[in-house]
């Protein structure tokens, strides 16, 4: 049998969201090994042998994701498992599935990350595995100690899915919503290189609206929904000003974060996608990050905000929580805008079943849906919100242990803490519940915190004003960059 060596993979780690690193150290031995050992703790709690040791194998539209998905199947194959490759989609029509049938799933993405980037989300049949998971994960792959895999693995062909998962996922939504929901709406849908940029559009189209395709990529882009690039800004304005659109709707590579903007190429915040969404759905408990804004809780709009660390799993077992102690109906978001969904809705007589994983595609027709209903605009939609002003951005290319050592400092230090918060009035509170938050004495939020996906700094603030906001991000990443550098 020939054999492929094995790579370093000292890049590779869970995050916020899945295994992440450089396509580099994943395409090859590392996912091979990190899929086995999911599948050998499939198999050993008896998760395997209920779903008839089927697993589902999703993909998003990276150069790399075709031949990773190949070495996952390989993998699984090689544990004793039978691979389905569902081929492109996104994570959440891939996690629907998964859950209605009871069958474990890994969708090979890298979510926003730049396209030398890649990654491995993992799924039991009840949903996104957490951080007990991932310990087990990481055991298994150390007892394995697999240094190489068969040349065959490269060239492996898994059976293709029998059912239409892309067809299932917008028919649960076309029930849910109804036909003519958005009728009248014209709704620009930028494609770029997302996995779903055909399935919005049909979606779209099925409930009435008139969805205009924009921006379609050969080349994978980066869009991240949590810290925007300037020229997919400057593209929505130029769209909005060459057209009337009564929105414009996108999401990440893999279809779990939206990004929504209003008729004048503005995009909104994804908390505050989050909570036009759960508000739409009558939730009266919504769990969400301490990144998310903190007018959530002076809104009113809901009956109990519970906060969490950043990552969906944290989210997910705020959910969890929230439906164990009697919550009607439960919506967890996260700041980058991807809704979960932790109870089912009952909205009109129809029902919408419990999706607790990051989903682009809800939140999209929430926000429509509310602006339809109310007969006002996404705009007016956001500003019944009166959230503060806020921002966010990231120092690219930061060693983890430099982030680290900023943060240890930044809350064991007082004076350093003082010294540094002294222009805004000096430090009000502090919360190190992930990163370091702290409230300033005139009332602004400075938040530092590593990226749990890629080597990144990240920077969120909240102030009175726009304008205000910008500048203090930008005050914001150049304190950070100056204790990093």
């Amino acid at each position: 049998m020939d054999f492929i060596p094995t790579v370093a993979s000292s890049s590779l780690k869970f995050g916020t969201s899945g295994l992440r690193g450089l396509v580099v150290e994943l395409n090859g031995v590392p996912a091979f090994a990190y899929t086995r050992a999911f599948a050998e703790m499939l198999k050993e709690d008896g998760s395997a042998a209920a779903s008839g040791n089927r697993v589902l194998v999703g993909r998003d539209l990276r150069e790399s994701s075709p031949g990773i998905a190949r070495l996952c199947c390989a993998a699984l194959k090689d544990a004793g498992l039978t691979p389905l490759d569902c081929g492109a989609l996104p994570t959440p029509a891939l996690a629907y599935h998964g859950m209605r049938f009871g069958i474990p799933a890994i969708m090979v993405t890298g979510s926003h990350i730049p396209e030398d980037r890649n990654g491995l989300k993992f799924y039991r049949a009840e949903g996104e595995i957490d951080k007990k998971d991932e310990a087990a994960i990481l055991d298994w792959h150390r007892s394995l100690n697999i240094i190489s895999v068969p040349e065959s693995a490269r060239t492996f062909q898994a059976k293709t899915s029998e059912i239409d998962l892309i067809a299932a996922y917008q028919e649960r939504y076309r029930d849910f919503f109804g036909a003519g929901a958005l009728s009248g709406l014209t709704v620009g849908v930028y494609q770029h290189s997302s996995v779903a940029r055909d399935v919005i559009v049909q979606m779209l189209g099925s409930l009435g609206a008139q969805a205009v395709p924009l921006g379609r990529a050969t080349n994978f882009i980066p869009v991240d929904t949590e810290a925007l690039r300037e020229e997919d800004e400057v593209l929505a304005r130029q769209w909005a000003g060459e057209q009337r659109l009564d929105a414009i709707v996108s999401t990440d590579g893999d279809a779990d974060r939206p990004l929504i903007s209003d008729a004048t190429g503005s995009f909104l915040r994804g908390d505050l996608v989050g909570a036009i969404t759960a508000k739409y759905l009558g939730s009266d408990v919504i769990v969400t990050p301490v990144t998310s804004n903190s007018a959530l809780e002076a809104s009113g709009a809901f009956r109990q905000v519970i906060r969490t660390r950043v990552g969906s799993p944290y989210v997910i077992a705020g959910m969890t929580e929230a439906t164990s102690a009697g919550a009607r109906a439960v919506v967890g978001f996260e700041a980058n805008g991807g809704v979960l969904l932790g109870s089912d809705i009952i909205r009109e007589g129809r029902r919408l079943a419990a999706l607790p994983t990051r989903d682009a595609m809800l939140p999209i027709l929430c926000v429509l849906g509310a602006a339809k209903a109310e007969r006002g605009s996404v705009a007016e939609m956001g500003a019944a919100f009166s959230f503060k002003a806020a921002a966010s951005n990231r120092l690219k290319n930061v060693p983890s242990e430099r982030s680290a050592g900023f943060l240890k400092r930044l809350e064991q230090d007082e004076a350093f803490r003082e010294d540094l918060m002294k222009p805004l009035g000096g430090v009000a509170a502090i919360d190190g519940q992930d990163g370091v938050r702290l409230s300033a004495k005139n009332g602004e939020v400075v938040h530092f915190r590593a990226s749990g996906n890629a080597p990144e700094l990240r920077v969120y603030v909240e102030a009175r004003t726009h304008e205000r906001a910008d500048t203090l991000l930008e005050w914001g990443l150049a304190q950070a960059g100056r204790q990093v550098s």
